[in-house]
């Protein structure tokens, strides 16, 4: 870390054991993600008036080489942060969560969910076991009965909306995972 992490104790009193947790805490990070630049985290106890219930609440700002992270931990009605510890480790496991992710979007490793292509129901050959779909720019798609998924071919009518996989196919394009949908599920 470039500069010096900073820990800071509000309405409460200084904590050698805490500090030294939240060294741990933060080393960790460091070893995960060498380029932090700074880190603020900041404890306190709100409600000290309070003989019991006294709650602990974790701030936590991370400045990284390119962006920040904040994660801020105050549960009220979660008494088990009436323990530091468990409310320093509730804010560094969503902060890490955070970095995580951050770390996956720098190097592209984003998951992205390709949505099914959409088309309507052609043709229906029950003597053959296939049918057709014509998609939604116009391209005729083979498939056979066995590409359906919950529900049966039997069940099919022409117009029917369907969402599928489209692959290379020995004469063309073909269709698998075949799902039949309704109007109300389509989203493009």
């Amino acid at each position: 870390m470039k500069k010096p992490l900073q820990i800071t104790f509000r309405d409460m009193a200084h904590s050698d054991a805490v500090e030294a947790h939240i060294r741990e805490k933060v080393a960790k990070l460091e070893e995960f993600y060498e380029h932090i630049i700074a880190c603020h985290v900041v404890i306190e106890q709100p409600h000290a008036h309070h003989q019991q219930g006294k709650l602990f609440r974790v701030s936590i700002d991370l400045t990284l080489h390119d962006g920040e992270l904040l994660a801020n931990r105050s549960a009220p009605e979660h008494h088990a942060h009436e323990d530091a510890y468990v409310a320093i480790r509730d804010a560094f496991k969503s902060l890490r969560r955070q970095l995580q992710d951050f770390v996956r979007k720098q190097r592209g490793k984003v998951k992205t969910h390709e949505t099914p292509d959409h088309g309507k129901i052609s043709v229906i050959r029950g003597d053959k076991d296939f049918g057709r779909i014509v998609t939604m720019d116009g391209r005729d798609i083979y498939f056979h009965r066995n590409s359906l998924v919950d529900s049966g071919f039997d069940a099919l009518e022409i117009g029917n909306d369907v969402r599928f996989v489209e692959e290379a196919g020995e004469q063309g394009p073909q269709a698998s995972s075949v799902r039949l949908i309704g109007k109300h599920h389509i989203v493009d």
